[in-house]
């Protein structure tokens, strides 16, 4: 069992996370290129379907802490000091990406068609949210390789 499980964790992380991470990183770009060129509905569609890909796949990355949390209950690892800090880093990415990514994101696109009611945040500001979520995931997936002070010799 513990086996599946470890196996659903890396797999919904891979097909999860892997997307929202290079989706994110390039929206900041493409609304860049939105804005200085409205003419061009091109890259605004590429802004939407990036918002969208963060969206979904956010929604359906929530299964990764489920089986991570699932495996390591599976494991008896659930107080060992590298998963504690990796389940802090996890909720902080996952916080950033719903209290910052993803509703800036929201407003830029509402500025980019028009129908902004709050100030629109800058794209540069945006991609610093990404770098800080992406680094935060390349911890994780550090500690959950490395596992300091683990016993299984890996």
């Amino acid at each position: 069992m513990t086996k599946l499980l470890l196996s659903l964790h890396v797999l919904a992380a891979i097909i999860a996370i892997g997307p929202v991470t290079v989706a994110a990183s390039m929206f900041p770009a493409a609304a860049r290129l939105a804005f200085a060129t409205p003419a061009d509905q091109h890259h605004l569609v590429a802004a939407r379907t990036l918002h969208r890909i963060c969206r979904v796949y956010a929604a359906i990355g929530l299964a990764v802490p489920v089986f991570g949390l699932a495996t390591a209950a599976s494991l008896g690892v659930l107080t060992d000091t590298w998963l504690t800090i990796s389940i802090a880093l996890t909720g902080a990415a996952a916080g950033i990406l719903a209290l910052a990514i993803l509703p800036d994101q929201t407003r830029i696109l509402a500025a980019l068609s028009g129908t902004a009611s709050q100030p629109v945040p800058s794209t540069a500001q945006l991609a610093m949210f990404t770098g800080i979520f992406n680094l935060l995931w390349t911890v994780v997936t550090v500690l959950m390789i490395v596992r300091p002070g683990s016993t299984t010799g890996a």
